[in-house]
């Protein structure tokens, strides 16, 4: 029996990294395996991972060392960062620093980079279109999730870089609709007449099992990935067709939702602006190719009818 090539998965018990850890542990015959590593080895999520024939490692991307002897032995890896557990650019950037030197040191044959694309191409920061937040960036878990991969390239690893966009997922908590005073739901997103390119975060993790199964012929590549490019108008028609009940989009202005007394609102109101403003960032996203690699992609639809029950 050939021996199976074992993927580190950082973030395996996470919405990325548990999409991927799934999807191959779904196929035994993927002549891949799976080492989940994670903070927390005795967590139920772990747990169900091991259950289902991962192997579970502790390991923490804050710890070089650590990733070094999770990362040992193994064919190639998953890397996702989680900005909001921080809410810190330099720290995003440390951890993927920790993780391309990781990869380096224990040479790895193929990588997959979970990253952003650079708001700052699109709009500069001495654009006053949006203002330029913590003196560096426009969108900052953007901004610095791209900055990072220099660190794969200087470090020589093998990475196929895999960029994101909005989670569909969002539509199931507040960004979702909400029932207004006079009962009516509503959707509100800073989206103006602009469509918004969306995948469903398990999506990310099958999409980066497509790149595995290519191999690394994939290494040094850009995929930027979505199931779908959709106005606030559609997704408010995906929304009411789900829950068999109307929902009406309403756009929200960029500066109101930045003045919104939630952290991170200057940042989420520059996130959507960027989305709405950047034509670009949905032009790079071919859904066909998208597809190509992940054939089980939601679409949103698929998305919603799935988790009616998650939504309101």
């Amino acid at each position: 029996m050939t021996e199976k090539k074992v993927i580190a998965i950082v973030g395996a018990t996470g919405q990325q990294g548990g999409g991927l850890a799934r999807a191959i542990l779904d196929d035994p015959g993927s002549g891949f395996a799976v080492r989940a590593l994670t903070r927390n080895p005795g967590s139920d999520s772990a747990q169900r991972l091991a259950a289902q024939g991962a192997e579970v490692v502790e390991a923490d991307i804050t710890d070089e060392a650590s990733l070094t002897k999770a990362f040992d032995g193994t064919y190639g890896a998953f890397l996702v960062t989680n900005f909001w557990d921080h809410m810190s650019p330099e720290q995003e950037k440390q951890d993927a620093l920790n993780m391309a030197r990781a990869a380096k040191t224990t040479g790895l044959t193929h990588v997959i980079w979970s990253t952003l694309d650079d708001t700052r191409t699109h709009i500069p920061l001495d654009d006053d279109r949006m203002p330029t937040l913590m003196g560096n960036y426009k969108v900052p878990h953007f901004d610095a999730k791209a900055e990072a991969d220099q660190y794969f390239i200087d470090n020589e690893v093998p990475t196929t870089f895999l960029r994101t966009t909005f989670y569909w997922d969002g539509l199931l908590g507040q960004m979702g609709p909400q029932r207004g005073e006079d009962g009516h739901l509503v959707l509100a997103l800073a989206m103006g007449d602009s469509p918004l390119a969306g995948i469903a975060a398990e999506d990310i993790g099958r999409t980066a099992y497509g790149v595995l199964q290519r191999g690394p012929e994939l290494a040094g590549q850009t995929i930027s990935i979505a199931s779908d490019h959709l106005t606030g108008t559609q997704i408010a028609e995906h929304l009411s067709a789900a829950l068999g009940e109307e929902v009406t989009y309403v756009p929200v202005p960029f500066d109101v939702l930045r003045a919104q007394p939630f952290p991170a609102a200057a940042e989420i109101a520059n996130m959507f602006q960027f989305y709405a403003q950047t034509p670009q960032f949905n032009t790079d996203r071919d859904l066909d190719a998208v597809r190509a690699l992940n054939p089980r992609l939601q679409s949103l639809q698929q998305f919603l009818t799935e988790r009616k029950d998650a939504l309101v």
